[in-house]
C-alpha cells in the first residue's frame, strides 16, 4: 500500500501499487492518477511531503519555444511511465518563488525527486523516450 495524494483536494488516499491507474481520492472522487496537474507551491510541498510516489517536475515557462515543443513528450513520458511515477508541472512564470527555490537557471529543467529529496535534474528539451528512460535510471 502507498499513500497517495489527491492533487485536487490534498487528501491522503491509502492506495494498493496494482491498483495506481484506476484509483480515485476517497474524498472527492477525483482520478488519482489523471492529468499532469499544475503545481504551485502548496501543491508542491504537499507532493514531496506526503506522497510516496517519486515526482517528475517539468520547470517551464509559456514563452519558452522549447518547452512548448516538448509539452506533448512531457505527457508521453506519463503515459510510459505509468501510474509509478507522478508527473507535474512548474509554470516558473506564475511561481517565480519555486523557480528560484530550486535554483533553475534554464528552462526548461525536469527534476526528479523521491522521499521529498531531488535526486537529479535535466536541461533542455527531450523526446519522451529519453526523459522516460532517463527518469528510470534515476530511480532504480
Amino acid at each position: 500500500m502507498k499513500h497517495i495524494l489527491c492533487p485536487a483536494c490534498h487528501a491522503v488516499n491509502r492506495v494498493d501499487e496494482a491498483r495506481l491507474g484506476q484509483a480515485v481520492c476517497g474524498r472527492c472522487k477525483k482520478n488519482l492518477a489523471g492529468d499532469i496537474p499544475h503545481l504551485d507551491a502548496n501543491l508542491l510541498d504537499a507532493l514531496l511531503t506526503r506522497d510516496e510516489l517519486p515526482l517528475l517536475v517539468d520547470f517551464w515557462a509559456p514563452w519558452c519555444g522549447p518547452c512548448r515543443m516538448m509539452a506533448p513528450a512531457f505527457e508521453e513520458t506519463g503515459r510510459i511511465l505509468g501510474p509509478a511515477v507522478r508527473l507535474g508541472k512548474v509554470d516558473t512564470e506564475a511561481e517565480r518563488l519555486l523557480g528560484a527555490r530550486f535554483q533553475v537557471q534554464s528552462i526548461p529543467t525536469l527534476i526528479v525527486f523521491r522521499d521529498g529529496r531531488e535526486l537529479a535534474r535535466l536541461q533542455g528539451a527531450r523526446p519522451a523516450r529519453e526523459i522516460a528512460d532517463w527518469t528510470r535510471s534515476v530511480l532504480d
